[in-house]
């Protein structure tokens, strides 16, 4: 098993690094093309939707090599790629916490191979069957999804080796409760490795009531908060391995350099 700290870097800022995208808030660039077909110079009669799709997914860290032959109907949600920086390993059993469409968790099916397996899980029925179908279409045999909240995870205690989440953890009220069902579900010396978006600075009155910002910023934690969190709920060696802007935000002068996004290493 990869140690959990092994070859961590920790980076306090990268401007040059993606943009990146805050959950549960839908975008006009949905992943509904085959990305196989764009990369091979096909479907660019589908419209500038489809190109920019694939154009969004690269610059959020997914590579190309990643997306060729993802399964049509995969959505994006998320903020990074934990999937790569989590460096899962053939013959392990990820838990994706908040799959969604399921994007991470088939990347993750392909890294771990038939002797591994990975369990999506995530709270919207819709998502689930929309995920599995996916995975139908595309012969994952590897992958389950189900339909559970994440302060109730439907597994065992110690059955998995790593935990991706991407953009989802900051999302909760009892936020300590879910990472502490992360921690419970992982096998001693398993590591977890989160993307997600943190407040930096006090915001006005007039976000919160935002109709695209509101909801989230409203139990959004900061990045001290978060951390702490993450070490209350007993993991170890928390680390925040990235750290970017983020340009949907600085090009709103009220949420300029008060929103980041991270990527947090930890273990068991």
């Amino acid at each position: 098993m990869t140690r959990c700290a092994a070859g961590v870097r920790a980076i306090e800022n990268d401007d040059d690094a993606a943009a990146e995208f805050p959950s549960r808030i839908e975008y006009p660039c949905l992943w509904v093309y085959p990305f196989g077909s764009l990369l091979d110079g096909e479907d660019l009669s589908k419209g500038r939707e489809a190109v920019g799709a694939l154009e969004h997914a690269t610059a959020v860290g997914y590579s190309e090599r990643e997306l060729a032959g993802m399964p049509e109907g995969v959505v994006c949600h998320g903020c990074g790629n934990p999937t790569a920086l989590a460096e899962v390993k053939a013959g392990e059993t990820v838990l994706d916490v908040g799959s969604g469409a399921g994007l991470d968790a088939l990347l993750a099916a392909r890294r771990v191979g038939p002797t591994g397996k990975v369990i999506g899980i995530d709270n919207s029925a819709e998502a689930v069957a929309k995920a599995t179908a996916s995975a139908d279409k595309g012969g994952y045999t590897n992958v389950t999804f189900k339909q559970a909240d994440m302060a109730t995870l439907p597994l065992a205690d110690e059955s998995v080796d790593v935990v991706i989440s991407n953009c989802v953890m900051n999302y909760p009220g009892d936020k300590l409760a879910a990472f502490k069902e992360v921690l419970r579900c992982l096998k001693r010396n398993g590591r977890m490795l989160i993307t997600d978006l943190v407040v930096e600075d006090r915001l006005s009155d007039e976000v919160f009531q935002d109709e695209v910002w509101g909801e989230w910023l409203r139990g959004a934690l900061g990045k001290t908060d978060y951390l702490k969190t993450i070490q209350k709920a007993g993991f170890k060696e928390v680390a925040v391995v990235r750290q970017t802007t983020f340009p949907m935000a600085e090009s709103d002068e009220r949420l300029r350099g008060k929103i980041v996004s991270i990527a947090v290493r930890a273990c068991k």
